[in-house]
């Protein structure tokens, strides 16, 4: 190996073209060996890699990896989403920089736009999951609008109608009066803003003068009013049963109805009823026979419903319609009000709920058996505690509005006759009414949400509705790695049509990863200016210590918190990983043939121990992956390469290979190669690319690592009294490195160490003498029981031994001890500066917060360092007392 460092650009490039050109992540199903599959959740086709992105692709290809080289029959499943709403949006302000609206160019040239945007932009994010090193099959690249999904998506929709479970009727939706479209619930973005509550009086017609006021958040819907509902048990209004009020301003009579949906609490008790504007209203409305008057129309103004507020818009209206109430003396008061405020998840604009024909699924009857397959394990929820809100949702779902007021997407197989008014929902376009036989039908203009073609996503991609191979060997899928935003709006849907449509589960696994958050645990927004762009990190650390760094902070039920300063951490990581392969390789004679039986060979306490270590290490780092806790798989194989392999073995192993003990030389390479090979494979599936180079540079190695084998725990170099007895010597060595830091001696002046041991702990201390000589810069060792502290020396205390270091003709304490009172006396000038800046109450006030808590934690630091060289002439001062312990 002749780079002295990793260099990412070309390595990372280089191995990916080779696995896709070698076709090592093509699924077999063919294959005997037993199938593990994912499916990816696509990325919309508008979409950039962002942070979500990455960590979610990085925990998928870790486990796709691992099975893979486990010899498990392996389908990545990956794609893309039409992304309805989103997509539609990006293609129409294409269009208004040309001065047209997609309604100047018509549905099917706006549909052909889509599509020729589609081809041109499409596969951006596919070639960013290809940077991160994303291993999916990409030969069966699927796209929820390509021909088969479209077919499945006809399918589904004309099955569920026929068999009752697709209706279309009038409901209140949850509207976007700027995207022109209906909402499902789990599309409006909820919030609570400042706003007031309105207590208008209705005058009541019985010629008593009396009224009855009412508590409205939205007084401009009061057009739509067609009763007053309170409460049957509330006394104050006992006696206006079969009474009527009237709608101020336009003066229509609707009656007062008793209802025991009223709160008592709420307002003043009555309630204004607009069924075509509020659900509740609604309901109430169909228990009491009420009209549906609706009176903001498509655009968010008010319609000719409205009487003299018609053309205005919704929130001018408000305005108006509250200086007019006060003006006739009708507004009785206004209170502030916290008013909870939903908005559309992509434009942002305030939703506006409203009676519309629709078409809908009933969720309820579908989701029945969604709940009792997670009840009784048939599909797992980790973590766990996701379970509860999953079951929660079910149990409570409403009825799913599928259809959207846009062009782009799946557009509903329904027909209308013109004639006879029949609905016709077929899978091929109807040459006549099959009521009438007339020939006057107009197909439903309507497409389907988003959402309804990505829940058929885990079998349509493998081919249904045909019976594929494909379908047969990958379905049920293992797992879905997805985040817990889109447990409902995704993994729900996707659980109830998997099992109606296939009578199984569509995945065995659902494992839910937090979010991504900045290194203060704060959300990343463009707007804080704290946004990590993953593609920027790639191209700057390497893929390989981004995927690291990753899986390291992936800890279950707990957000990642991500910073460029740790991702170059782990960049250094990958460095050290580099070296030490080079180390290895370049203590290796030519035409060096690896020999890995170490059954009956004569190994050293440090081969025992360093081999031990290593088995244990691959069995919980793979128990680890099985489990879902890549911080925990990512931390053990972090520390074993870094400070025990690195750290320790290649110190120790530096003795052996220049020696002239040949048999001793030849074991030693052996080690280091068996466990360089080994930790290279375990390590493959988090970093893939630095790995798959390394991996060429073992002797005798064959293959791609990506193919495998992946290592296995072998049980018999475990060796429990082997590893505790190595983790005495590094105690002691550590313990001794300490004394030379803490006293500022050199790393060559090779010292005297005097250990005192119970008689029982002394035989550890003697088989690894030389260990403890060469890596603690030790020329002789003294062993002995109860030894008495000797004169001028520092004491390390290290679990069942006592070290004393003699200090004498080691450091000249005078000097030492001038070293660091000029430490001091520099450092208390430091704390006096930062002292003023802090004590000036106009530079606390005028500079920056954030450089007012750079100078605290500065000061910080210094107190610290202050205390550290106070600690040290303490020491130095008791080290040098005559005599006692």
């Amino acid at each position: 190996m002749e780079d002295k460092g990793y260099n990412p650009a070309h390595i990372e490039d280089k191995w990916y073209e080779y696995w896709e050109r070698e076709g090592l992540f093509r699924a077999d199903n063919s294959s005997t060996s037993q199938p593990y599959s994912i499916v990816i959740p696509p990325p919309n086709v508008t979409g950039s890699l962002h942070m979500g992105h990455a960590l979610n692709n990085t925990l998928q290809d870790i486990l796709i990896r691992m099975k893979r080289m486990q010899g498990r029959n392996t389908l990545w499943m990956p794609g893309t989403d039409h992304a309805g709403i989103a997509t539609q949006n990006v293609v129409e302000k294409e269009l208004a920089k040309e001065g047209k609206s997609r309604h100047d160019v018509g549905r099917e040239a706006f549909v052909q736009r889509v599509w020729e945007w589609r081809a041109k932009y499409g596969g951006v994010i596919i070639n960013q999951l290809k940077k991160l090193g994303a291993s999916c099959d990409w030969s069966r690249e699927r796209f929820t609008m390509d021909e088969g999904l479209s077919r499945a998506v006809k399918l589904v929709f004309v099955t569920l109608y026929n068999d009752g479970l697709i209706y279309r009727g009038d409901y209140i939706i949850n509207w976007c009066p700027r995207c022109h479209t209906a909402l499902a619930d789990l599309e409006v973005v909820h919030d609570q803003r400042r706003g007031h509550l309105y207590h208008i009086r209705y005058p009541i017609t019985d010629g008593s003068g009396a009224y009855i006021t009412v508590a409205t958040t939205r007084p401009e819907t009061m057009f739509g009013d067609t009763a007053v509902a309170v409460n049957p048990g509330d006394k104050r209004y006992e006696g206006l049963a079969g009474k009527k009020a009237l709608l101020p301003i336009i003066e229509r009579e609707i009656p007062i109805i008793f209802d025991a949906y009223v709160s008592t609490e709420f307002g003043t008790g009555a309630l204004k009823v607009t069924p075509a504007h509020d659900l509740n209203d609604f309901q109430i409305g169909n228990t009491h026979g009420l009209e549906r008057v609706v009176v903001i129309d498509d655009d968010g103004a008010m319609n000719e419903n409205a009487g003299p507020y018609v053309g205005m818009d919704r929130w001018a209206a408000r305005d108006k319609v509250v200086e007019d109430l006060n003006t006739a003396g009708l507004l009785e008061k206004i209170e502030d009000y916290p008013v909870p405020v939903g908005t559309c998840y992509r434009c942002q604009t305030v939703i506006e709920p409203i009676l519309k024909k629709q078409w809908f699924v009933k969720a309820d009857v579908l989701a029945k058996e969604a709940i009792k397959a997670v009840e009784d394990g048939r599909t797992r929820i980790v973590p766990k505690q996701w379970e509860k809100t999953y079951f929660e949702w079910m149990y409570n779902i409403r009825d799913w509005c599928v259809s959207r007021q846009i062009w782009w997407g799946h557009r509903i197989p329904a027909w209308y006759c013109e004639d006879c008014g029949e609905v016709i929902v077929s899978m091929e376009a109807p040459a006549a009414c099959t009521a009438c036989n007339g020939a006057n039908l107009r197909q439903e203009t309507d497409v389907l949400d988003t959402w309804f073609s990505s829940a058929l996503w885990p079998f349509s991609t493998l081919g249904w509705p045909d019976e594929t191979k494909d379908l047969a060997v990958y379905y049920p899928t293992s797992v879905l790695v997805t985040g817990f935003d889109i447990l409902f709006f995704w993994v729900a849907r996707m659980m109830m049509m998997g099992l109606y449509f296939k009578k199984e589960v569509p995945f065995r696994d659902v494992y839910i990863h937090a979010l991504v958050r900045d290194e203060q645990g704060s959300k990343m927004s463009k707007s804080k200016g704290n946004v990590i762009d993953p593609l920027t990190i790639i191209d700057k650390y390497g893929a390989d210590a981004f995927r690291f760094t990753l899986a390291a902070f992936a800890a279950m039920g707990r957000d990642v918190k991500l910073s460029e300063g740790r991702i170059e951490g782990y960049r250094f990581f990958i460095n050290k990983l580099w070296n030490a392969a080079r180390f290895v390789t370049m203590n290796l004679d030519d035409g060096y043939v690896p020999d890995y039986d170490f059954g009956d060979r004569d190994l050293s306490p440090a081969d025992r121990w360093i081999l031990s270590r290593l088995e244990t290490v691959t069995g919980q780092a793979t128990q680890a992956l099985e489990d879902y806790e890549f911080n925990n798989a990512a931390g053990a194989l972090y520390q074993f390469a870094w400070h025990e392999f690195c750290d320790w073995y290649l110190e120790v192993s530096k003795i052996y290979l220049s020696s002239d003990d040949t048999i001793a030389v030849k074991r030693v390479r052996d080690i280091l190669v068996y466990c360089l090979d080994t930790v290279i494979r375990l390590l493959h599936p988090i970093i893939p690319f630095v790995t798959e180079e390394l991996h060429t540079k073992i002797p005798g190695a064959t293959g791609c690592l990506v193919t495998g084998p992946f290592p296995v725990r072998n049980d018999s170099l475990v060796n429990a009294a082997a590893e505790r007895d190595f983790e005495q010597v590094q105690i002691l060595v550590t313990g001794i490195r300490n004394v030379r830091g803490e006293m500022n001696i050199h790393p060559k002046k090779r010292l005297v160490a005097i250990i005192s041991a119970k008689d029982k702990d002394q035989a550890v201390i003697r088989e690894n003498v030389e260990y403890i000589k060469t890596l603690a810069g030790v020329e002789e060792v003294q062993l002995g029981e109860s030894i008495s502290r000797p004169e001028a020396s520092a004491t390390a205390v290290c679990g069942p031994f006592t070290v004393y270091i003699p200090l004498a003709g080691v450091i000249e304490f005078d000097e030492e001890r001038k070293r660091l009172s000029s430490e001091i006396e520099k450092v208390n000038e430091e704390i006096d500066k930062v002292n003023r800046k802090l004590g000036n109450d106009e530079f606390v006030k005028k500079a920056p917060e954030e450089v007012v808590l750079k100078e605290k934690d500065r000061m910080a630091v210094l107190v610290s360092k202050k205390e550290r060289v106070a600690e040290s002439i303490d020491r130095l001062e008791d080290y040098f007392k005559k005599g006692g312990n």
